[in-house]
């Protein structure tokens, strides 16, 4: 594995490779869903490239982007075990140089949920991800299916940019107890760490309502809360939404629905979600 830092290099560096290439985006702290990502990668193409890049524009507070886990020689050692072609970590400077002013602005699908409570979240991750895109001339960019409005808004990108690039998505690596695995759940203590298992928990309850034959979406996501109630925490959100528009699901169809969720545990803030029409 070689660690390029400058978009130029990586240009090189791709032009000068025949064969395919998958490029995994993360923000680094790497897990286990990480992995996943890398491994199906690893298993679909002749190259993988991994970028690990705390994109300060996909945060609205200061706090929380200096506080992101940045463990960085644990990540490359992992990247390089798992035989990782390239670790692509680029400065805020190479990435955002002195007078950059174009930016992508995300969509009525990013209007909603995340981009509710986090404002501009989106626009910045879009913004990052056509630049990686473009930067490693990626033939498959692989996601996780937890950041399920991420996912949505990125295949729309490379749909209504006319990006050569099949987006993969992979899906959410759980813990034995339902829980997603976040960079982020490295902040919870023991006792929010039991308290956290309520997502899950109210995601599935809407499942086996919807599975029942629940077509009504205010009920499901009734069922969600009354999960949430009983753990004492207070969702920023939990909806369903029809996959294919990230809105509220239109009449009686049910084949696209997914629940979705934001929950502070403590002072973390966490995401997750799930297929209602699926059983896994």
């Amino acid at each position: 594995m070689i660690v390029l830092e400058q978009p130029e290099a990586l240009r090189s560096w791709r032009k000068a490779r025949t064969g395919s290439l998958g490029l995994v985006p993360t923000m680094g702290s790497l897990h286990a869903g990480h992995e996943a990502l890398v491994q199906a990668s690893l298993q679909q193409n002749d190259h993988t490239v991994v970028s690990i890049f705390v994109n300060p524009l996909q945060f609205n507070e200061t706090q929380d982007f200096d506080s992101y886990p940045r463990p960085l020689q644990e990540d490359e050692d992992r990247l390089r075990r798992l035989g990782t072609s390239v670790l692509y970590r680029p400065k805020p400077a190479a990435m955002y140089p002195e007078g950059f002013e174009t930016t992508v602005q995300a969509g009525p699908g990013g209007g909603g949920f995340e981009g509710e409570f986090r404002p501009g979240h989106f626009d910045g991750m879009l913004t990052v991800v056509l630049k990686l895109l473009l930067q490693s001339g990626a033939d498959r960019a692989y996601f996780g299916e937890k950041d399920a409005q991420q996912l949505y808004l990125v295949r729309r990108l490379v749909e209504d940019f006319h990006v050569d690039c099949e987006i993969v998505a992979c899906p959410t690596q759980r813990e034995a107890d339902g829980l997603a695995m976040s960079s982020r759940n490295v902040h919870l203590n023991p006792e929010d760490r039991v308290r956290s298992t309520a997502l899950f928990q109210a995601l599935s309850a809407a499942r086996v309502l919807f599975q029942k034959g629940e077509r009504r979406p205010q009920a499901l996501e009734q069922a969600m809360q009354a999960v949430y109630r009983q753990a004492g925490l207070q969702a920023e959100y939990a909806a369903v939404v029809d996959d294919r528009t990230f809105q509220k699901p239109a009449g009686e169809s049910s084949g696209n629905w997914r629940a979705v969720t934001a929950v502070r545990v403590g002072s973390t803030r966490l995401i997750d979600n799930l297929r209602l029409d699926a059983g896994d």
